[in-house]
């Protein structure tokens, strides 16, 4: 009974099980966004997220077993608690059979599963010597929410595929930021700006209601980039000898998203600078998001 459950743990720590819940969200997300549906075939396509993810997970161990028998001796293979031509197996098994699942779905979902696969198998092999592996984690996340949305009654839709968007550019900055600090080496501060992306899609949202205009919401991409410029992202604000400047970063809440980012770098759990970043962060997604559903409103009763 204990080597049971000593096997039954290597496979949850294989499978990096705690990051389930997102991939259920994503789905969650995606299959809403176009109508939702049937809740028995939402089950199916949870389960067959949950078997490509988990899939991926244990092929991304048996890829790294050199570099793990190397850098991270803890992790299951080189401890030896479980062999690599196993792990192999279970991989291509999960995997295997979450795009069994999802062959049960229309023609869009199953172009979208081989290619979120393929993604999948792409990361694992080369995201420890292609120095720009977060775009191919954040094509995954684009790819899952897609393959989400065509089980929806509607189908892939535009607002789907810009919420994907705005996904991946979130995985980027995310996934970045976790690679470097992993590492210990110098940050750039640029690609964290990625981690504003809901932000930006609830902004967007908001203007597209308001003003009906794509020419307004294309006009909105070089705005965001004067408040990423004056802001603290090239120097803390102490450190700014311009007057003018050090005062318009102060003024500007992208400086304290930067700052929150910086502080887990430089110094650790500065819950200062982290309260100041989560809650201006939440503060202007919540009131981007109140803006456009009255603007939504306002549109839909004048139509």
């Amino acid at each position: 009974m204990a080597a049971a459950l000593r096997y039954l743990r290597t496979l949850l720590i294989l499978g990096r099980v705690s990051n389930l819940p997102t991939v259920w969200s994503n789905c969650l997300a995606g299959w809403l966004l176009t109508g939702g549906g049937e809740w028995d075939w939402f089950a199916l396509l949870c389960f067959a997220a949950t078997c490509l993810y988990v899939g991926g997970m244990f092929l991304n161990d048996a890829f790294d077993a050199q570099f793990d028998l190397q850098h991270r001796q803890e992790r299951p293979v080189p401890s030896g608690l479980i062999r690599v031509e196993v792990v192999w197996v279970w991989g291509f098994a999960w995997l295997g059979t979450g795009l069994g699942c999802l062959f049960l779905f229309n023609k869009t979902t199953i172009i979208c599963a081989l290619l979120l696969a393929v993604g999948i198998l792409v990361y694992d092999a080369i995201h420890k010597i292609f120095a720009f592996s977060p775009l191919l984690m954040a094509g995954c996340r684009f790819l899952l929410l897609l393959l989400a949305a065509s089980t929806g009654w509607q189908g892939v839709t535009g607002l789907a595929i810009w919420t994907a968007l705005v996904l991946g550019s979130y995985i980027i900055g995310l996934s970045y930021l976790a690679r470097k600090e992993s590492a210990l080496v110098s940050l750039r501060f640029w690609p964290c700006a990625f981690l504003a992306a809901p932000l930006v899609l609830a902004l967007g949202a908001w203007l597209a209601f308001r003003t009906g205009s794509g020419e307004s919401i294309q006009a909105l991409f070089p705005v965001l980039f004067v408040f990423l410029f004056i802001s603290s992202m090239n120097a803390p604000r102490n450190l700014i000898g311009v007057d003018w400047f050090r005062i318009a970063a102060t003024l500007n809440p992208v400086s304290y998203m930067i700052e929150c980012v910086r502080s887990l770098i430089i110094t650790g759990w500065d819950w200062q600078a982290l309260a100041l970043g989560f809650g201006f962060v939440i503060a202007l997604g919540l009131i981007s998001l109140a803006l456009a559903a009255r603007a939504l409103r306002t549109r839909m009763t004048r139509t």
